[in-house]
């Protein structure tokens, strides 16, 4: 159902904190496989990657790795985010709601955990990532988006999206 995508740099300890939220999904069977762009992977990294059973690309095979993902739909994050409990009953039903023809946005979003909500001035300066609350996007749509950008990131920028009823803990702010 699901390939995960995530651009990944050096840092280990991101990417293993990320991967653990993710082991409810394989448990689950609906996390089908994890692609890890290769955005500067230091030997670490990649050992995580080979631990837990990851697909490692080069950045310019994006392309053809989002063409020939296993799951219908992807996700994309950041290395460090983390998906909080109900992720998967939250992604199962925007899936069934879209596949069902009542959701006006095919492509969702998480909330941000309310530990990590800024208050209103820091939204204000705040910069915000369009990777900062993981991304969900039908693989057709994410094909039509990789012939438009070489990054995840670019990929997800400025794209209409549903909130989906379940958190994530921001990369920047998610911590032990």
């Amino acid at each position: 159902m699901l390939s995960v995508f995530i651009d990944c740099g050096p840092d280990d300890q991101k990417l293993a904190s990320t991967l653990a939220s993710l082991v409810p999904g394989a448990v689950e069977g609906i996390v089908r496989e994890v692609v890890l762009v290769d955005r500067a992977m230091g030997a670490d990294a990649r050992k995580v990657a080979d631990h837990a059973g990851c697909r490692v690309i080069a950045a310019e095979e994006l392309r053809e790795a989002i063409r020939t993902a296993k799951g219908e739909w992807l996700l994309f994050l950041e290395p460090g985010a983390r998906l909080m409990p109900g992720w998967i009953g939250a992604v199962i039903d925007h899936v069934e709601t879209v596949g069902a023809g009542r959701s006006v946005a095919p492509c969702a979003r998480f909330r941000r955990a309310a530990i990590d909500r800024p208050g209103f001035l820091r939204r204000l300066r705040q910069i915000r990532t369009a990777m900062a609350e993981g991304f969900l996007v039908r693989k057709s749509q994410a094909i039509g988006l990789s012939g438009l950008s070489p990054t995840l990131e670019r990929m997800a920028k400025g794209v209409a999206v549903t909130r989906l009823d379940a958190e994530i803990r921001p990369a920047h702010t998610a911590r032990g």
